[in-house]
């Protein structure tokens, strides 16, 4: 059974969505402040982390950056809608997706699903066997991945993104169809969410390896 961590101060809202997700099947651990929830996540198990922006004690943001110092476990933030710092400010600091509050349950259901299978699978198609990209070697079977010889350490998210690069050396790959084949949408996203992981991926492998196409999207360069 997934093991979620929810961590909002707002006691309906956390209630809400913990009996909701319940139903779901999914299990709950809760925590109702920023240094509450890192406490509960460091006595771990968790399979993913759903965390709110606006925390006491300890900030989403600031918790987020917290977790990634250590783990890499998928994380999906909360945050008010149409405040776009926020979205931008959870993605530069680790969170693998968002969803907007008022929180709808089906699609944060979704969002979850999405993620725990990026986690799961590596992007499709895979090619077998190491790939070199000058220093930069991806093991796509193993779920490895290496620069100058020693191991990168990737967010699940990283990795899918890197895994759908990898698969297309050379060919240019637009916003949508990263979204659709690495973040699951179905339906138009938005697109910084590519942006700003590919800014993290970028400062983990170099920045010259993945080129921006303006207008179009981003290719990984040939070796």
């Amino acid at each position: 059974m997934t093991f979620i961590l929810l961590v909002e101060d707002d006691d309906v809202i956390r209630k809400t969505v913990s009996l909701a997700l319940g139903r779901y099947g999914y299990r709950l651990d809760t925590a109702a402040d920023g240094l509450s929830g890192l406490e509960a996540f460091r006595r771990g198990g968790h399979d993913l982390l759903v965390l709110d922006v606006m925390l006491p004690e300890l900030d989403g943001i600031s918790l987020c950056r917290r977790v990634r110092e250590s783990s890499q476990v998928p994380i999906l933030m909360m945050s008010a809608r149409g405040d776009s710092l926020d979205v931008v400010s959870g993605l530069e600091a680790g969170a693998d997706d968002y969803v907007v509050k008022p929180v709808d349950i089906p699609v944060l259901v979704a969002r979850i699903r999405s993620v725990l299978r990026r986690v799961g699978a590596p992007a499709e198609p895979s090619p077998s066997g190491v790939l070199r990209f000058g220093e930069l070697s991806v093991d796509p079977a193993a779920l490895e991945v290496r620069l100058g010889g020693r191991p990168v350490e990737l967010a699940p998210t990283e990795m899918r993104l890197l895994l759908e690069f990898a698969a297309h050396p050379g060919i240019v790959l637009e916003r949508a169809t990263l979204l659709r084949e690495v973040w699951d949408y179905g339906w138009d996203g938005d697109s910084r969410v590519v942006d700003l992981c590919v800014q993290r991926l970028r400062k983990k492998i170099g920045a010259d390896l993945i080129e921006t196409v303006r207008g179009f999207g981003y290719k990984l360069r040939k070796p």
